[in-house]
């Protein structure tokens, strides 16, 4: 938890965008706007704030809570532990 709170204020601010983003969703359909093409724009640029924020949460996890940080990782785990991010960041995007 203690990487949620240290990073409170960036993740805040990236879920007011998220939360613009919805809102303009919600806008867009309310007002029956003709623009197909805008909506779906936005919806997947949403769906890639979404997923922008799972990859940092996730990663924050990974280096606070599986690896130890009062106790030094092995090189082998650092690696294993950067591997897995990078898998987890490439699925995301």
């Amino acid at each position: 938890m203690a990487h949620l709170v240290r990073d409170k204020r960036k993740l805040l601010n990236r879920l007011a965008r998220i939360r613009g983003q919805i809102d303009a969703i919600e806008r867009a359909i309310r007002e029956e706007q003709d623009s197909c093409g805008s909506v779906l724009q936005t919806i997947a640029g949403c769906r890639g704030a979404m997923n922008g924020l799972m990859a940092e949460v996730i990663e924050g996890h990974v280096r606070s809570h599986v690896l130890d940080p009062d106790r030094r990782p092995t090189s082998a785990q650092a690696a294993a532990a950067q591997e897995l991010l990078d898998v987890i960041h490439s699925y995301l995007r």
